[in-house]
């Protein structure tokens, strides 16, 4: 039996006195015996040990390397927020965290599933680009060690979002879900790529032009040749655009003529054939750019394009009206300038 340092977060829900908490992990803590927990604590803190909580569910998708499946869903009070796809790659004297969740407590969670396979330190907390339900449960990871890395626009993208981004959520997820959670503190940036070695097993992280949003990084393991993609390739859940359209395509061509095995997407998979696994958001791609240009010319207004702009593309995807106007709407207003 484990036992784990634990302590309760509690967040306001009104101007009033109503709050809701949650028991919140507090990683490093860990020990095979109640007492050997507790001699870690420090005094004072309002930590105690308890049994270990519910980790991640994880898939090894090639050796050493793991993912977490989140739902193809948009956060809501029943996932809490666990939405987007998140992994580990585990060398011979540390531990890569690829992507971290909406929440604190998905963090937590991960940190959990990374003790049932290594006791190794994580190292790093790789963020593949800035959309909430990616980076949110970095901080919990950070306070054992971690350097946390992102492409170089990512903090300022961030700063400019993160509080609309955490308000939110509250309503989505709920505010026990959300207790503990503040945006992560990067402490290390990619400007074009950069190679991080975990003893034995090197990591390239390849930052990308404004394509999916403006700062997508990808993570490729050269020892199996896995990428993780982040929202650069999707599966199930519709592409999301928040960047450029013909930067995507653009980025995706460059990325079709990597060396890689397999694709880690940052939705659905949870492992995809490589190429063949970036074919669907290509095409989905092609018929938002076709069919925005085709209305552009036929002069039509925003309004009325983005009612019909890539429906073909409906049976192909899940979350199709929640995102495919959204898609349209960014596509227009880029192409009208072409």
């Amino acid at each position: 039996m484990i036992f784990e340092a634990v302590i309760t977060l509690c967040v306001a829900v009104s101007d009033g006195e109503e709050r809701a908490c949650r028991v919140a992990l507090v990683p490093g803590h860990e020990a095979d015996s109640l007492g050997g927990c507790q001699a870690t604590l420090p005094v004072g803190q309002g930590m105690r040990c308890q049994t270990q909580g519910p980790a991640l569910e994880i898939t090894e998708v090639a050796p050493g390397v793991f993912v977490h499946k989140g739902d193809v869903a948009e956060p809501d009070r029943n996932n809490r927020g666990d939405v987007s796809n998140l992994g580990f790659i585990v060398g011979e004297t540390g531990i890569a965290v690829i992507d971290s969740g909406s929440a604190a407590w998905l963090g937590e969670a991960m940190w959990r599933a990374v003790r049932t396979k290594s006791d190794l330190p994580v190292r790093y907390v790789i963020l593949t680009h800035m959309h909430p339900d990616h980076v949110f449960g970095a901080t919990a990871l950070a306070a054992t060690g971690a350097e946390i890395l992102a492409h170089e626009a990512l903090p300022r993208a961030l700063a400019d979002r993160q509080s609309n981004y955490l308000a939110s959520l509250v309503p989505m997820i709920g505010a026990e879900a959300i207790a503990g959670t503040a945006a992560p503190t990067v402490t290390g940036t990619v400007a074009h790529s950069q190679e991080i070695d975990l003893g034995g097993r090197r990591l390239t992280l390849k930052a990308w032009p404004t394509a999916h949003s403006s700062n997508d990084l990808t993570v490729l393991d050269h020892m199996t040749g896995t990428l993780f993609a982040g929202d650069l390739v999707f599966d199930q859940h519709i592409p999301s655009l928040d960047g450029r359209l013909l930067g995507w395509q653009s980025v995706l061509a460059e990325m079709s003529s990597a060396e890689v095995t397999a694709i880690v997407p940052g939705h659905g998979g949870p492992v995809l054939p490589w190429p063949d696994g970036l074919r669907p958001v290509q095409r989905y791609l092609e018929i938002l750019a076709h069919d925005t240009r085709a209305a552009l010319r036929a002069g039509e207004r925003l309004a009325d394009a983005v009612t019909h702009i890539a429906e073909d593309e409906e049976p192909h995807w899940h979350l199709f009206p929640s995102f495919n106007p959204r898609n349209a709407t960014q596509a227009f207003t880029e192409l009208e300038w072409e």
